[in-house]
């Protein structure tokens, strides 16, 4: 570890620990893409009873399928554009496992994370609009993904105007729009209050096991 430069006597010195890196990029070539994704995805919703929720059974990117290997190869740019960002020197070796997304009328998913994993993301085919739903409370945030801080009860100490005020970090996506965050980050997505399902492949980026940190 480099130790801290030395500062002249008066100067402080500014140290941002902890900091969580959140990616959100729009994948070139989605307009034709994602016709086509959600063509597959619509597909597989069909033949596969809970595909959505059997996400640690199935491996969409083990499709031979040629939009698939075009989103492969979107998101190890992705996963690697991140690792630049964090300014890791060598790159771990490192395996994508995906599956589909199809949120109906009413449906979410609750608050959790992805153990066992570096970095997760999803990558959006389909954002139905939700001016059109119908809300009685004003606090619904139908569409959305929310992120929540890691670090329990940070925002008991801060102060408005303070960066760490608001421990919720709450987005809506558009269609072509790839997220990419670390695995262990919280996160909910808001309900779909629309006809239009919503439509997106998520996936785990995991690290093989010469490059984990040993326990």
């Amino acid at each position: 570890m480099t130790p801290p430069e030395e500062n002249p006597e008066g100067s402080a010195e500014f140290i941002r620990l902890w900091p969580t890196l959140f990616m959100a990029v729009t994948l070139p070539g989605s307009d034709a893409a994602n016709s086509i994704l959600s063509s597959l995805v619509m597909q597989s919703n069909a033949e596969q009873e809970q595909m959505t929720t059997n996400y640690l059974e199935q491996n969409l990117f083990q499709s031979d399928h040629p939009a698939i290997g075009w989103l492969t190869q979107c998101c190890t740019h992705a996963v690697m554009e991140y690792a630049r960002e964090l300014g890791m020197g060598d790159m771990p070796e490192f395996s994508l496992q995906g599956w589909p997304n199809v949120n109906f009328r009413g449906d979410y998913h609750n608050l959790h994370n992805h153990p066992h994993s570096w970095l997760s993301g999803t990558y959006y085919l389909n954002v139905p609009d939700q001016d059109d739903a119908e809300t009685f409370r004003s606090d619904l945030n139908p569409g959305a993904i929310s992120f929540f801080d890691p670090r329990g009860a940070t925002n008991m100490t801060a102060m408005m105007g303070d960066g760490q005020h608001d421990p919720e970090y709450r987005r809506v996506p558009k269609a072509g729009e790839l997220f990419l965050w670390p695995a262990f980050l919280y996160h909910l997505v808001h309900p779909n209050l629309v006809e239009t399902p919503r439509l997106s492949i998520s996936f785990n980026v995991v690290v093989s096991s010469r490059n984990r940190q040993p326990g």
